[in-house]
């Protein structure tokens, strides 16, 4: 399975931060794995997505009433700020149902003696809504790289999204740099179509 196949990779890399843009669960029997497979990730930190609450056309998607991830960190409209490598390094995370009722604020819990501050969505479009200068770092998912896919003259037709600006990889704008994750999981159907899953580690260097 692809998550295990990321973790195994994850636990071998052991990076500074693991960090998870959510859709971690579509029914809450996943939830004991889910936790089985976060305690394997050193610092994770981690939002929810709009499949955890089905919130989705998705049927087969079920509401998991996620409140907390330990061991991980669940960020929901807050903020952790933590010392790497001798930085002050801020995680800020963004609430899915706040998010769709443009209600949160992530801006508002930004710490300004932060070395490095990253903001956590599961939507990518919050790139659109932050003020310049706000993060450094903007992560997200949702997408999945489009799932199902077909070749078309200049790329590929993306079935799930075929209307989105951002799809996956890294995206520079005046408020910041996005990265968007194709992830590793589905909707609708279980399988992929020139979308591979996938789980990115981010090299990060000072200016």
């Amino acid at each position: 399975m692809a998550v295990e196949r990321a973790v195994d990779w994850v636990e071998e890399r052991q990076p500074d931060l693991t960090l998870i843009s959510g859709d971690l669960l579509s029914r809450r029997s996943g939830e004991p794995e889910l936790r089985s497979l976060l305690a394997r990730m050193p610092s994770c930190f981690a939002v929810l997505g709009n499949h955890d609450f089905a919130l989705t056309r998705d049927p087969f998607s079920h509401p998991a009433d996620v409140v907390d991830l330990e061991p991980a960190t669940l960020l929901t409209d807050d903020a952790r700020t933590i010392e790497l490598r001798g930085k002050r390094v801020q995680i800020v995370g963004v609430d899915p149902r706040s998010y769709r009722r443009r209600l949160s604020r992530p801006e508002a819990l930004v710490d300004p003696e932060a070395d490095l501050r990253i903001l956590l969505c599961h939507f990518p479009e919050v790139i659109d809504r932050i003020p310049a200068g706000a993060f450094d770092l903007v992560l997200a998912g949702h997408l999945h790289g489009g799932q199902i896919c077909v070749p078309w003259p200049g790329g590929r037709l993306r079935l799930a999204h075929i209307r989105w600006t951002y799809i996956r990889g890294l995206y520079s704008r005046p408020s910041g740099t996005l990265h968007l994750s194709a992830g590793l999981g589905t909707t609708f159907v279980p399988f992929r179509f020139l979308a591979r899953p996938e789980a990115t580690e981010l090299i990060l260097e000072s200016a």
